[in-house]
């Protein structure tokens, strides 16, 4: 997706997939500093821990309190800081990482797509809290929702996601709990479904998927995970985490680019790559 951004572009940039320990992730970071790294992308586990390693924040990690972009940036002679692509042979000595989050926005541009979904109001079960959890969650309270639950393996990161947000919105009801009866939204903000053998992301005695008219999976491979085939089969209309992805990662080609996303080229290289040639212009 991200190369095929590239290449429409006229760049000659290569996007590189590289697997790094939490513990070593501040590392890495200054590594790809040093190097001459454009930016990057994180994924789980990594978007919760940059936001305490990144030298800067734009406002909108601030707001998600989560880092999934990173821009390197370099500070000119009287003191601006531009990207290292702004510099054409001599980089400046002083650099710097900056960090956004474009997850949020994407997250809501994908439900609007798939489900045009109105949210203010609404009553919502997020499974999971990690970093994917988190930012959906603030995104559904900013965006009004009435009601939100909030279930994750580990209930301290639960609760204290429950008590930022019940601090930061006042009106919203959360609670860290199974709904009593049906939600209008179910999102699965958690790995599970990315293993053929993956069992459901929730406990089936505590809540009956029927009582979820629209699921939202984050997984995008593969394409139908547990969850949203036997959400489908109770009648739910149900979406993958391919829109997501795909609206986050323009908007970090946007970032490190400066300029606009070919969002269509990307599609089509992202679903190819994903699920075969027969699903492209879908």
């Amino acid at each position: 997706m991200q190369n095929a951004g590239f290449a429409n572009l006229g760049l000659d940039w290569r996007y590189l997939a590289f697997d790094v320990y939490p513990l070593h992730l501040r590392e890495a970071l200054l590594g790809a500093q040093m190097m001459g790294f454009v930016g990057l992308n994180l994924t789980v586990p990594h978007k919760l821990l940059a936001f305490d390693m990144v030298d800067a924040l734009d406002a909108s990690a601030q707001q998600w309190r989560a880092v999934n972009t990173i821009l390197f940036e370099a500070r000119d002679e009287i003191g601006e800081w531009h990207p290292l692509h702004h510099y054409s042979d001599n980089v400046p000595g002083e650099l710097r990482s900056r960090g956004f989050n474009t997850d949020a926005d994407a997250f809501a541009m994908a439900l609007q797509e798939e489900f045009d979904l109105r949210l203010e109001g609404s009553k919502v079960l997020v499974l999971g809290a990690g970093g994917a959890g988190q930012v959906a969650a603030r995104k559904l309270a900013a965006e009004r929702v009435s009601e939100l639950y909030l279930v994750n393996r580990t209930i301290d990161r639960a609760e204290a996601l429950a008590d930022r947000l019940q601090h930061e919105f006042q009106d919203l009801k959360v609670e860290v709990a199974y709904p009593p009866g049906p939600v209008d939204l179910l999102v699965n903000a958690t790995s599970l479904g990315m293993q053929p053998n993956d069992p459901l992301p929730f406990d089936e005695d505590q809540f009956d998927l029927q009582g979820a008219p629209v699921v939202y999976d984050m997984v995008y491979r593969p394409a139908s995970t547990p969850l949203l085939r036997a959400a489908k089969a109770g009648g739910s209309r149900v979406a993958n985490g391919l829109g997501m992805l795909l609206h986050q990662g323009a908007r970090a080609i946007e970032i490190w680019t400066g300029r606009p996303a070919p969002l269509w080229a990307m599609r089509e290289a992202l679903e190819k790559d994903l699920y075969g040639p027969q699903t492209q212009g879908r």
